[in-house]
């Protein structure tokens, strides 16, 4: 089957339906094997890559970060999802609490939610004021601009779910007991408030769509579909070249001479299944 040059097929399937889970695994695997391409030039080069992603609750964020790095090394990509700030840190420039995670050299890192709270979950939910929330979006720019002049490239990402995909998606989480813990009660609060997140969602765009550091939306209502264009896209954006590597061949084992194994009396994991 004919490949582009990101390693996806060409022949992709139809978007008039759901991505099958068949289709969706093998274009993972495709981009997975150009995401490692990528890692080992980040590694070699140097690169420093900053990716955020932000949406609703419900709209596939977890999902999208865990396609992303469940093949890559976690040596590289970072993973930061910060808690809420300490007494401390509320007592600090917003913005600074953030700025220790930025990427060094060799480093992908993710933020699964960023300073991007400030203009949503916070002034949404009133845990800051409106003036603060102002003065972010008026300075963000500028600390993006810099944190690009200082060799970063960074991406932002906001994932779009449907008022009807979110509440399904929240629902099956009541009834689900490995997904229960992702229901807060911040996020029971905030799905009642659809439309001051979507005003505060127009707002952001509106002051930090900049040329410098565009957002990139997602359609994420079909989450497959979404992975894998968010995954393709990042790496339309990472300029980067495979990094030729020897052929691996295991060499011989050593004979065991005078060893044998002991004769421990381990305790062993019961078999259950």
């Amino acid at each position: 089957m004919a490949k582009d040059k990101k390693g996806a097929d060409k022949r992709k399937p139809s978007k008039d339906t759901k991505l099958k889970n068949k289709d969706y695994l093998e274009q993972l695997r495709l981009l997975h094997i150009e995401l490692v391409k990528m890692q080992e030039w980040v590694k070699e080069k140097g690169i420093k890559v900053c990716i955020l992603f932000e949406g609703r609750d419900g709209a596939g964020k977890g999902g999208t970060i865990k396609a992303l790095t469940e093949r890559v090394s976690p040596r590289v990509f970072r993973v930061m999802a910060l808690p809420a700030p300490n007494d401390r840190e509320k007592s600090q420039m917003y913005l600074q609490r953030y700025l220790p995670h930025l990427p060094a050299a060799g480093e992908v890192v993710i933020f699964d939610r960023s300073w991007y709270n400030r203009a949503g979950v916070e002034r949404v939910m009133g845990f800051c004021t409106q003036e603060q929330a102002e003065g972010f979006l008026n300075a963000v720019p500028a600390v993006e601009r810099a944190i690009i002049d200082s060799g970063v490239i960074l991406l932002k990402y906001w994932l779009e779910v449907s008022e009807e995909e979110q509440t399904r998606r929240l629902e099956a989480r009541i009834e689900d007991g490995r997904k229960i813990w992702k229901l807060s009660p911040m996020d029971l609060k905030s799905y009642s408030r659809w439309y001051d997140y979507s005003r505060a969602r127009d707002d952001m765009f509106k002051a930090t769509d900049t040329g410098h550091a565009p957002w990139y939306v997602a359609d994420s209502n079909d989450k497959r579909r979404a992975r894998l264009n968010i995954i393709a896209d990042i790496l339309s954006h990472i300029p980067y070249k495979e990094i030729p590597r020897e052929k691996v061949k295991l060499p011989k084992r050593q004979k065991p001479g005078n060893y044998r194994d002991p004769n421990y009396q381990y305790k062993r994991v019961a078999e259950q299944y």
